[in-house]
């Protein structure tokens, strides 16, 4: 049944129970007036059902309307935001399903809310009505909540990885090589690899593959590493060995134009990462890691260099703390550093448990440069500077926020952008929040050689005094605090009256 279908019995639904209530009546009234049973009205208004017409006219009757009344689709005027909002698509585009949301509960919330809320649902609706443009942000941060609601880790995808790995004898303990997995590309799923493949489109010099379904083709950006290749060959066996159908064109996807898309691609790209990284190795390897009272960190950069993948990837695996150490206070995210401008944003993120510091703001404002994420960039420009380094850089800290007790071990790791991403480096960092259970777990958190910094999360919200990192001024604070001396004005100018 079509999402069309699907409304119209909701709104049917609406309209019965909207007559149903003005005309004073009871479902045991309504009931014993049209001759249908309490639980087939209560389906009714539920949106699950749509009676046959005879039965429309046994209720048309009931509530002193007609048929073509209760038929049609317009509102009374307190519904019919609802109305416009089922017409304009929006909610049929969020995967409630995936949540274990029906779309009628939601209905049925709004629709017993009070009259006040009708302003807040025209808001809805007046984002809907810009939806396709921005439908991709909707699709990707579902995504990011699918992801946080199940701690990022999915046993289903990890016990197929488990097979294919026993299928096709690839020895887990052992760094997975991309001709492997290129030949079982080849020969088990019958695909055509071209190196170079993207050579002659330099509009597309950003992505790393692009997948030509008609053909079964995957062509390959020019200069990709050994590691980077084997991704890309672990994502395609993903979407094939786990029989992925809505496959989106590129390794990037851009406007996806469905969520299946956007779900598919992680579950593929969630295959690659625990093909690559198997998760019963890099258990016991960081736990060994956790055991040490000093920060080693050439002995996590010795962890990452076993699998042969880049700390990206490494770091996806994260979600192994929660499974195995019970560590499920947690964030990872993404910086990138514009080297020629200086800026800084956030283009990757995921929270465990709940929402931590720092997160994106997308308000185009500056990002604290206390955080090692950020401040790690500089280091690595001088090194770049002096010794063309080419190779990882890896940072600590214990960032504590500003104002609160919510204190986080941080793990950055930056290194120079792939050849996709010219004039630009990039950091990936973890973030454990630091309470006596985690120090159990990870010695070495009270390491006396691990910098202590207060951090806040952009330079335009943040009251600290004297801060030698700003980049830039306190403009929401000042406008924040000359809104609140206006008020205190007025409040004093009222008093003299």
């Amino acid at each position: 049944m079509n999402n069309k279908q699907i409304d119209f019995k909701i709104i049917f639904g609406l309209k019965v129970r909207q007559l149903r209530i003005e005309k004073g009546l009871s479902f045991a009234e309504l009931s014993k007036k049209s001759g249908l049973s309490i639980s087939y009205l209560n389906e009714i208004e539920k949106g699950k059902k749509h009676p046959k017409e005879d039965k429309i006219a046994l209720l048309a009757t009931a509530l002193n309307t007609t048929s073509e009344e209760l038929c049609n689709t317009d509102l009374k005027r307190n519904l019919a935001p609802i109305g416009e909002l089922l017409n304009s698509n929006f909610l049929n585009e969020l995967p409630l399903d995936l949540f274990g949301i029906e779309l009628v509960k939601v209905v049925e919330i709004i629709a017993d809310a009070p009259a006040r809320v009708g302003a807040f649902i025209a808001a809805l609706v007046g984002i809907a009505k810009n939806y396709a443009l921005s439908a991709d942000n909707f699709y990707f941060a579902a995504m990011r909540a699918y992801q946080e609601l199940h701690y990022n880790y999915f046993d289903d995808i990890e016990i197929a990885v488990d097979a294919f790995l026993k299928a096709n004898n690839i020895n887990k303990n052992l760094p997975i090589n991309a001709t492997v997995l290129q030949d079982i590309l080849k020969n088990q799923y019958q695909y055509e690899i071209v190196d170079d493949g993207l050579a002659q489109y330099p509009e597309l010099s950003h992505l790393r593959s692009v997948w030509v379904p008609r053909k079964n083709k995957l062509l390959l950006q020019m200069g990709l590493s050994n590691s980077q290749k084997a991704f890309q060959f672990g994502k395609e066996i993903g979407f094939s060995y786990l029989q992925l159908k809505e496959h989106g064109k590129t390794a990037t996807l851009s406007n996806p134009n469905s969520f299946d898309i956007v779900l598919n691609n992680f579950k593929a790209n969630y295959f690659s990462v625990a093909l690559l990284v198997n998760k019963d190795t890099a258990k016991e390897k960081m736990s060994a890691f956790f055991k040490n009272v000093k920060w080693n960190s050439a002995a996590l950069l010795n962890i990452i260099d076993s699998y042969g993948v880049s700390a990206e990837i490494f770091f996806q695996r994260g979600n192994i703390l929660p499974k195995f150490f019970e560590l499920d206070q947690l964030f990872f995210f993404r910086m990138v550093h514009d080297t020629n401008s200086e800026k800084l944003f956030m283009d990757k993120e995921l929270h465990l448990n709940r929402h931590h510091y720092p997160h994106s703001n997308n308000l185009n404002e500056t990002y604290c440069k206390r955080w090692v994420s950020n401040w790690i960039f500089d280091d690595l420009k001088q090194l770049q500077q002096n010794q063309d380094f080419s190779g990882n850089l890896i940072a600590v800290q214990r960032s504590i926020f500003f104002q609160s007790d919510e204190e986080y071990l941080c793990i950055s790791v930056a290194r120079k952008g792939h050849n996709t991403m010219p004039n630009r480096n990039v950091s990936v960092t973890i973030g454990i929040k630091i309470d006596d259970k985690m120090k159990k777990v990870i010695r070495f958190t009270d390491d006396p050689l691990i910098k202590r910094q207060v951090v806040n999360i952009t330079c335009e919200r943040c009251p600290i005094q004297d801060c030698q990192e700003r980049m830039a001024p306190p403009t929401w604070i000042e406008e924040k605090n000359k809104r609140k001396k206006i008020r205190h004005l007025l409040e004093e100018i009222d008093k003299m009256e």
